[in-house]
């Protein structure tokens, strides 16, 4: 008769899978570092990570033949600017960048006080306290195109701060004063979507037909209409006006490029 599996049985193999997910990002992560400075600081760590799961039976060339991560539009990074904005960040210095905003294809040089690097969808973001602007921005690290080190120590912003105004909003961007989306996902589609997690005070509701219905707070509209183009026919904007407007311009944009 067939036994279940226990610890004893799978000696090793103790790690969840968020655990094992982490191990593999970190390791994903030294391995595409550039070979610049830092990278070669970093690299020994990838023969005690590989030390760490030979020991727990994950033998880390067996790992990558059975397991592959892949990052997807990963957007690619000058190495030494890279590599001292974290030096920067790390030892708290105030900097002056020039950062590109896509939006308005404008350069814009400007001292910032980082507070703290993210690594969101595979790309990294810098959170810093805008001098120029007076409040925290995020600026995307490859828009970076120079960077200077400054004597001037770095303004600290609380972390309660910084996560009010940082986390509140959808996605990346960032700001304090929100407002709620209401998105109905077809019975269909709500089989994967009632499983994501889009932010951490989403609320939902789950409709007689099978519909999901989803609410989530956002501050900044353009990462959140990407996400719901993604979906197509599947989903529909109920509130607020707004944000259904937006989405039916692109919708309606992307159709006149097909008439």
């Amino acid at each position: 008769m067939a036994q279940g599996h226990t610890d004893s049985e799978m000696p090793g193999l103790w790690f969840s899978h968020d655990e094992l997910l982490a191990l593999l990002t970190i390791e994903q992560l030294l391995s595409q570092l550039e070979p610049t400075v830092l990278a070669a600081t970093l690299k020994p760590i990838q023969g005690r990570l590989a030390e760490l799961m030979g020991q727990q039976g994950l033998a880390q060339k067996d790992v990558a033949k059975h397991i592959l991560i892949i990052n997807s539009r990963k957007r690619t990074l000058a190495p030494r600017v890279f590599e001292v904005l974290a030096a920067a960040t790390m030892a708290r210095q105030r900097i002056k960048i020039s950062h590109l905003n896509r939006q308005t294809s404008e350069t814009v040089e400007r001292e910032v006080s980082p507070q703290r690097l993210v690594h969101y969808k595979n790309n990294w973001y810098l959170d810093a306290w805008c001098h120029l602007r007076n409040g925290l921005r995020s600026f995307s690290v490859d828009a970076i195109e120079n960077m200077i080190v400054m004597d001037e120590p770095a303004t600290e912003v609380p972390p309660e701060k910084i996560k009010a105004e940082m986390s509140a909003g959808y996605g990346i961007f960032a700001g304090s004063d929100t407002q709620w989306a209401k998105l109905k996902f077809s019975p269909k589609r709500s089989q994967w979507v009632s499983r994501e997690v889009w932010h951490p005070e989403q609320q939902s509701t789950t409709e007689a037909d099978g519909s999901f219905v989803l609410s989530i707070p956002y501050s900044d509209d353009r990462e959140l209409v990407g996400d719901i183009l993604r979906f197509g026919p599947d989903v529909e904007v109920l509130a607020p006006p707004a944000l259904k407007a937006s989405v039916q311009k692109m919708l309606l944009a992307a159709i006149g490029r097909y008439v």
